[in-house]
C-alpha cells in the first residue's frame, strides 16, 4: 500500500480557461453521438447487464454542506468491479468484429458468445497495460468474445490485482517501473509480435481510435444517470488516471443531455496530476517524479491524447487531493459514518467522495468552484474493493462483510 507523507494536505484546484457548453472540432469527433448510442446498445445487451446504483447520500452531504450527494456505484459493473468492464470488453469486440469483417464476415456479439468464427478469434491477440481495472475488462473480453490475451502490469500493481486478471486467463507480463513503463513495453511488444493493441490511452503515440471505441464504452453510465435523475445536478466530480472516464462522461453529457449541464470537475492525486497540469498549463507534459498514489488506478502522468480535446472543452474545473483524504474517506464510506449505507469504495472509486470532503471547510475553493448549500453533486464512483487486501488492510475487516 503506498502511503505519503510529505504532500499537501489541501486541495489544489485549476480552472478551465477554454471551458465550453457544447463541443466543437476535435473534441467532437471523437465523440460522435452514433458511436457512442451504438456502444450503449450493444453492451446493454450483453448478458448479465444492469445499470450502476445511483445511491442518495444525504449523511454525508450534510456534513459536505451541500443538498445532496448522489454516488454513482461502479462497484457493481458486470461482476468485474469497476467502470472499465465497459470500455475494454468493448473495444476488443468492436476489433474483432472489424477483424472478420475484412474476411467479408459481418459478426454479432451473439455470434461470438456462442463460439462462432473461434477458428479466426482464436488467433487473435489482445494486449494492454494496466494497473488493474482496464486490463480485467479486455482479459474479461477476450475470454467472453474467444481470443487470446496479454496484460502487462507494472511492479507496483498488487498481486490481488494481478490474480484477478489472470482469472480470466490472460498471461500476465510484470514490467520493472511504473504505469507509464508498462505502457511503453506493452505497446513495443505488440508492434513486433503483430498483437492487437487494446490501449485506453494513445500516450506513448499511435491512432486515437481504439481508446477513443473505450470512451464510447464508458458513455453508457452517462445515459444510466440521466435515465435515474428526478433533477439535474449542479455539479459532477470524475477521477481521472489518462483522463478517459472524464472526457466520456463530460463530453457525452454535453452533446445529450437537454437540461442545463452541471459543472464537471475532475479529481487526481496530487502526485499524478497529469490532468491538471495540462489544463493549467495549456500543454501537455509527462508528469516527473513518482507516480504511485494511494489512488493506485490513478496514478497515471500521461493524460490521453484521445481524450484531451475533449477535456479541453467539456471540463470546467480539476481538482488534485491528497491520498490521506482517500485513505479516510475509504475507511468512513465503509463505516457508515456519516449515518448512511456503509459502501465498498476502492482506493481510487473514493475520490471523487473525498475531494467533496475536502472541500467542506475550503470556503475559497468552494466560490471558486460554485458549492454552495443548494449544489447538488454527483460522485462517480469509479471502482469497488478491485484490491480486496489493500481494502481490508486499511478498513480493518473484508470488503464482503459490508452489505452494500
Amino acid at each position: 500500500m503506498n502511503l505519503r507523507h510529505n504532500e499537501p494536505s489541501s486541495v489544489c484546484h485549476t480552472g478551465n480557461p477554454n471551458y465550453q457548453r457544447f463541443l466543437t472540432g476535435d473534441a467532437l469527433l471523437g465523440l460522435q453521438p452514433e458511436d457512442t448510442q451504438a456502444a450503449t446498445a450493444e453492451i446493454s445487451s450483453w448478458p448479465g447487464y444492469a445499470p450502476t446504483p445511483l445511491v442518495s447520500l444525504p449523511g454525508l452531504a450534510k456534513h459536505a454542506d451541500v443538498a445532496a450527494v448522489l454516488y454513482k456505484d461502479e462497484a457493481h459493473r458486470f461482476g468485474l468491479g469497476s467502470f472499465k468492464a465497459l470500455g475494454g470488453a468493448y473495444a476488443v469486440l468492436s476489433l474483432l468484429k472489424l477483424v472478420l469483417a475484412k474476411q467479408g464476415i459481418e459478426a454479432s456479439a451473439t455470434d461470438l458468445l456462442n463460439g462462432g468464427y473461434s477458428a479466426i478469434t482464436s488467433k487473435q491477440t489482445m494486449v494492454c497495460a494496466t494497473d488493474g481495472n482496464h486490463g480485467k475488462s479486455v482479459a474479461w473480453g477476450a475470454q467472453m468474445f474467444g481470443c487470446a490475451c496479454r496484460i502487462y502490469i507494472h511492479e507496483h500493481v498488487s498481486k490481488d490485482r494481478e490474480a484477478a486478471i489472470a482469472a480470466y486467463g490472460a498471461t500476465m507480463v510484470r514490467v520493472p517501473g511504473n504505469y507509464d513503463d508498462s505502457i511503453n513495453a506493452c505497446a513495443r511488444d505488440a508492434t513486433d509480435n503483430g498483437w492487437t493493441l487494446v490501449a485506453d490511452t494513445n500516450a506513448g503515440g499511435g491512432s486515437a481510435f481504439v481508446p477513443q471505441l473505450v470512451m464510447h464504452g464508458y458513455s453508457i453510465i452517462v445515459q444510466e444517470m440521466l435515465d435515474q435523475l428526478s433533477s439535474s445536478p449542479t455539479h459532477v466530480f470524475i477521477p481521472a488516471g489518462v483522463g478517459g472516464l472524464a472526457a466520456a462522461v463530460a463530453g457525452y453529457w454535453a452533446i445529450t443531455a437537454t437540461q442545463d449541464v452541471p459543472r464537471m470537475v475532475v479529481v487526481e492525486p496530487h502526485v499524478a496530476n497529469c490532468v491538471f497540469a495540462a489544463i493549467r498549463d495549456g500543454e501537455v507534459k509527462p508528469v516527473a517524479g513518482d507516480l504511485n498514489s494511494f489512488m493506485a488506478c490513478l496514478s497515471a502522468g500521461q493524460v490521453s491524447p484521445a481524450a484531451l480535446p475533449v477535456l479541453r472543452q467539456a471540463v470546467s474545473d480539476v481538482v488534485t487531493i491528497p491520498d490521506q483524504a482517500a485513505i479516510s474517506t475509504m475507511k468512513a464510506m465503509a463505516n457508515g459514518q456519516y449515518g448512511d449505507p456503509p459502501l465498498v469504495s476502492g482506493e481510487s472509486g473514493c475520490a471523487s467522495v473525498a475531494a467533496i470532503l475536502q472541500l467542506a471547510n475550503q470556503s475559497e475553493l468552494r466560490k471558486a468552484l460554485g458549492i454552495d448549500a443548494n449544489s447538488r453533486i454527483i460522485a462517480i464512483g469509479s471502482e469497488g474493493a478491485t484490491a480486496p487486501e489493500v481494502w481490508a488492510e486499511v478498513v480493518g475487516r473484508l470488503p464482503e462483510t459490508v452489505n452494500s
